[in-house]
């Protein structure tokens, strides 16, 4: 399998790509292209598929870590060059409403589309459960269970139930992919939105394989210093970890706290453009 990262936060200063806050990747397998998640906007997203040279007409399935704009904003440009009907994998919360406050009023960042103009072009496959895309890639499904810190940020809201208004975000609709290369396993994560640890766990419930590679989205950025040496210590003391490709909302501290704890293992994987072979 090789993952090309389409979208990142980062560019090389010399690369003719563009870079913005979001993160799409590009799985490719022998059974077929995945696209997992689409940035934040149809310029950057189409601007690095053609400088790439890759048509979006060859992409067999879509699947989206969870609904926020920097990680779906692409959608609206790109639906027109897919081939109709193909599947798009996410969890049943994606159509909910979400939100960010943290000066004046509550600001829409959730989904672009509607359910119908997305169901219409097309095939949704939502669910709670893991499910198989391709052979050898799975989600996670739903991450229901959440004892370590999460990968939230202050001011995240979605839309409650019936007459409840805005509550503080859950991150249902969050999830990651397990790519099964061998007897192990790589985690591809969008934002890690539920917990990088808990997603760990969440993963070893269900797969057998231990865990060889991390990449993406780890959302480690402003969480508690206590917290991240956790993380790093954790990540430090499994013993099938090869690589760890942090990038998007990793953030620079966390950064260098995983590299300071796992050494050489730790490779950045933005900015665009950045190719990992499994």
């Amino acid at each position: 399998m090789k993952l090309t990262c389409l979208v990142d936060n980062a560019v090389q200063p010399t690369s003719r790509l563009w870079g913005e806050h979001g993160l799409a990747y590009l799985v490719e397998t022998p059974a077929g292209r995945l696209l997992f998640d689409t940035g934040q906007s149809g310029t950057v997203l189409l601007h690095n598929l053609e400088l790439l040279g890759i048509d979006p007409a060859t992409i067999d399935a879509l699947a989206i870590s969870h609904a926020h704009y920097d990680h779906t904003g692409g959608l609206p440009a790109l639906l027109g060059r897919l081939r109709p009907g193909i599947p798009l994998f996410a969890n049943t919360d994606l159509f909910r409403e979400r939100f960010s406050q943290r000066e004046g009023p509550p600001k829409s960042i959730g989904l672009p589309l509607s359910r119908e103009m997305l169901a219409a072009q097309l095939t949704l496959k939502l669910s709670a459960a893991p499910q198989k895309i391709l052979p050898g890639v799975w989600t996670t499904g739903e991450i229901t269970e959440q004892r370590e810190f999460q990968g939230g940020s202050q001011g995240l809201l979605a839309r409650g139930g019936e007459g409840d208004g805005l509550i503080a975000d859950t991150y249902r609709d969050d999830m990651a992919l397990v790519l099964l290369a061998g007897d192990r396993l790589a985690l591809l994560c969008g934002c890690c939105h539920a917990g990088l640890l808990n997603t760990l766990a969440h993963v070893a419930r269900i797969f057998p394989q231990p865990v060889a590679l991390i990449a993406g989205g780890l959302h480690l950025a402003g969480v508690a210093e206590g917290d991240l040496r956790c993380a790093s210590a954790r990540l430090a003391g499994m013993p099938a970890l090869q690589r760890v490709y942090p990038s998007h909302c990793t953030g620079a501290a966390a950064f260098l706290a995983l590299a300071q704890t796992l050494g050489a293992a730790v490779v950045r994987s933005g900015p665009a453009g950045t190719v990992i072979e499994l």
